[in-house]
């Protein structure tokens, strides 16, 4: 019987220059990594089914659904689209904001850093890639699971809460209506009582 091997991390690479897209690409899958690589903003939103013009979810094609993006990885400058964009889109969007961002740039601007980090990415890389810079992405991947059990558990709260609530009320209703028919029986018992002895006068009479 084979053992089953641990599922490889997906990783979304953007970038429009194609030897930095191949060299992310190759020591992406040296770290183990799973990778698919498009080459503007735009692509990558198609991907992951988000509509460029806003950040409303479209239908996503069942292919892409079996392989979840764990992480991206993007270019800062590139034409239409920068980096910066494609990291606000993702942010604003409810179904990805989870999802680890990570911004590479060849020019180290503290400035363009800071932004990017105070807008939500989890590391700024500077080119070139390095392969001991791809041993920073699995923490930002694990850390991003952990948010997402975290919210799964509380959205399973929530609803054995609600439908805790809606059981409740039948059951007060139960007894209430057991109580109406206790109360109804007593009545006639007590009319019952009131009526015997006039019964019985006539008897004797």
């Amino acid at each position: 019987m084979a053992l089953a091997t641990e599922t490889p991390f997906h990783v979304l690479a953007v970038d429009d220059s194609l030897p930095d897209r191949k060299l992310i690409e190759r020591l992406l899958k040296t770290s183990s990594f799973h990778v698919t690589t498009v080459d503007s903003g735009s692509k990558a939103l198609q991907f992951l089914g988000i509509h460029d013009e806003d950040t409303c979810p479209v239908s996503v094609q069942a292919d892409q659904l079996e392989v979840a993006v764990n992480l991206i990885i993007t270019d800062y400058c590139m034409p239409g689209m920068t980096g910066y964009d494609l990291l606000k889109k993702i942010k604003e969007s409810s179904s990805l904001r989870d999802i680890p961002v990570v911004i590479m740039s060849s020019e180290n601007i503290p400035s363009r850093i800071n932004r990017c980090l105070e807008e939500g990415a989890d590391e700024f890389f500077l080119k070139p890639v390095r392969l001991s810079d791809m041993s920073k992405l699995k923490p930002h991947i694990l850390k991003s699971r952990c948010k997402e059990h975290q919210h799964h558990h509380q959205e399973q709260h929530q609803q054995s809460d609600s439908n805790s609530n809606g059981s409740s009320n039948p059951t007060n209703n139960s007894s209430s209506s057991s109580s109406d028919n206790s109360n109804s029986r007593k009545r006639k018992a007590e009319d019952n009582e009131e009526t015997s002895p006039q019964k019985n006068r006539s008897r004797h009479s």
